[in-house]
C-alpha cells in the first residue's frame, strides 16, 4: 500500500526488514524498510480489515458450513486475524490460506501484539503457523485452519490454474502493494488465471483497496465482474469483483466505461513493469463485449 504524504511518526522500535509506526489516528502498523511501504496505512490494520473485507464482503452471512478465504498479502496478518476474530462467535468452518514471500512481517508483528493489537490472543496460533506452515484451531464455536503458502504468487496461480491444487475461495482478500510499486500483482494474466482457479456455480467475491482503471480492466478482460467498492477512511471508493454479477452491490457502468475510454491509465499491465497507457482499439472491443455491459 502507498504511504500517505504525512508520513507517520516513528515509534522507535526496528528491526532490519520492519519498523512500528504510529500512524495518524493513534493506531500502529508495520512498515517494510525493504519496500519502503506501510500496511494500512491510514486507517490501521483492524478498521481496514473490517471495513474492506469483514464488512464488504458480508462474511458474518455468507461464511457458512466449509468456507474458504485466500487471504492475498499475508503481511503482518492483520486480515486474516481480523477476519477470525469477527467470525469467533459464529459456528463456520473456515480454510484461511495466506500467500506471500515471506512470513517476518507476521512474526513482526507476533513481537509486537501489544501495540498492533490485532495479534492479541493469538499468539500461540502465530507461532505453531510460522513453525509448520499451518496451523487448526477452535475460537469458540468457530474452526479454523490457517495455512500459510509462500513464494511466488504470480507463479503459484499459474500452476494452480492448471492443476487445480489449492481450494477454490469463496471470499479474496486481494491485498498486494500497490501496482506501481508490485506491478507482477496486478497484471491481465494473474487475474485471467485467479478467475480460473474458481468453481464454476460456487460464488466467490473479492475486495481490494485499489480503484485503478487499469486494475478494473484487468479483472473484467479476466473474466470478473466489476464494481465501486465502498470507500475506507480517505479512500472515496475501492473495488469489488465476482464470479457472478449478483454479488456486486454497485457494478461499474456504462458511465465508467466512458471514462475508461479517454483514461491514461486504462490498459492492463500485460507484464511486470508498471507504465500508463490508454485503451488500446483491441482492449476496448474486448471491454465492450464483456457482459456486464451488454
Amino acid at each position: 500500500m502507498t504511504v500517505p504524504a504525512n508520513l507517520p511518526q516513528r515509534s522507535g522500535i526496528v528491526t532490519t526488514d520492519y519498523e512500528l509506526v504510529r500512524l495518524r489516528n493513534g493506531t500502529f502498523s508495520v512498515r517494510s524498510s525493504v519496500d519502503r511501504e506501510t500496511f494500512h496505512p491510514v486507517a490501521g490494520p483492524i478498521a481496514e480489515a473490517e471495513a474492506l473485507y469483514v464488512r464488504q464482503l458480508r462474511l458474518r452471512e455468507r461464511a457458512v458450513g466449509e468456507f474458504v478465504i485466500w487471504d492475498i498479502g499475508l503481511g503482518a496478518g492483520g486480515n486474516a486475524l481480523t477476519a477470525i476474530r469477527h467470525l469467533s462467535d459464529t459456528s463456520a468452518r473456515i480454510h484461511i490460506i495466506s500467500f506471500d514471500r515471506t512470513t517476518e512481517a507476521l512474526r513482526f508483528a507476533s513481537a509486537h501484539a501489544v501495540a498492533l493489537e490485532f495479534p492479541i490472543g493469538f499468539e500461540s496460533e502465530i507461532a505453531t503457523a510460522l513453525r509448520m506452515n499451518s496451523v487448526e484451531f477452535a475460537r469458540g464455536p468457530l474452526q479454523v485452519r490457517w495455512e500459510l503458502k509462500l513464494g511466488d504468487f504470480p507463479a503459484q496461480m499459474g500452476i494452480a490454474a492448471e492443476q487445480r491444487d489449492v481450494p477454490s475461495p469463496d471470499v479474496i482478500f486481494f491485498d498486494a502493494f500497490s501496482p506501481k510499486r508490485n506491478p507482477e500483482m496486478w497484471t491481465l494474466t494473474l487475474f485471467e488465471n485467479l478467475f480460473r482457479i474458481l468453481e464454476p456455480g460456487k460464488p466467490c467475491s473479492l475486495a481490494t483497496f485499489s480503484r485503478s482503471t487499469a486494475v478494473r480492466v484487468a479483472m473484467l478482460l479476466g473474466g470478473f465482474f466489476v464494481g465501486v467498492g465502498d470507500p475506507v477512511s480517505e479512500k472515496e471508493e475501492t473495488t469489488t469483483a465476482a464470479n457472478s454479477l449478483e454479488l456486486i452491490s454497485n457494478p461499474l457502468d456504462f458511465k465508467w466505461l466512458q471514462r475508461a475510454k479517454i483514461s491514461r491509465n486504462a490498459e492492463p499491465l500485460r507484464g511486470p513493469v508498471y507504465r500508463q497507457h490508454p485503451l488500446s482499439p483491441r482492449t476496448w472491443e474486448q471491454l465492450r463485449a464483456h457482459p456486464q455491459f451488454a
